[in-house]
């Protein structure tokens, strides 16, 4: 498994080895014992799937605030689409800065995304599938979002995404109260 940090202390990219023939491919998507060699212990009790019809359908910024707040592990099933992960912890030194990165069944990246993050995507291709691993259950009394236009990020998008109504009507990120703190340390 290759291991990458990116510009957000915590939010990082795996990229599994696939081992392929004729036939296809095989890849260990998560391997708890091997990444807690590198220091990424994380407890997944949920697999969450997916999945997006139309190119250009945005989900996101959604957040799950304490005391069920959730790290994610996300990966592309099929298709493509581009992963979002912004810094919403009050103190950090990198609130508000987002990271993204394309995410493809061809491309077999992961992205991992750790408590304290929203988290979006946009999609880049027909009938996508997002499978996405979560270190909490889902709870509807602590779920959040942030307007999706709100901070910043490039979608790489012409004209408007596909939304749902939750997403459409979220606050921005300048009227937000994260109910996240940072501790010091990713």
């Amino acid at each position: 498994m290759q291991i990458e940090q990116t510009a957000l202390p915590g939010v990082l990219i795996l990229t599994p080895a696939r081992f392929g023939d004729a036939r296809g491919f095989f890849s260990e998507s998560w391997n708890k014992a091997r990444l807690a060699e590198h220091g990424i212990a994380m407890e997944f009790v949920q697999d969450n799937h997916s999945l997006s019809a139309r190119v250009g359908t945005l989900r996101g910024l959604h957040f799950q605030a304490p005391p069920h707040a959730q790290g994610k592990l996300v990966r592309c099933g099929r298709g493509a689409f581009f992963d979002v992960a912004v810094d919403i912890r009050k103190g950090s030194p990198t609130y508000g800065h987002w990271f993204g990165i394309e995410l493809s069944a061809e491309n077999g990246r992961q992205l991992l995304v750790p408590e304290g993050f929203l988290h979006g995507f946009v999609t880049r291709a027909p009938d996508t599938e997002i499978c996405y691993k979560c270190t909490d259950y889902y709870a509807p009394d602590c779920d959040g979002a942030v307007r999706w236009d709100s901070c910043g990020i490039d979608w790489g998008i012409d004209g408007n995404p596909v939304l749902s109504a939750k997403d459409a009507t979220a606050p921005a990120l300048a009227e937000f109260d994260s109910p996240f703190v940072w501790e010091g340390a990713a």
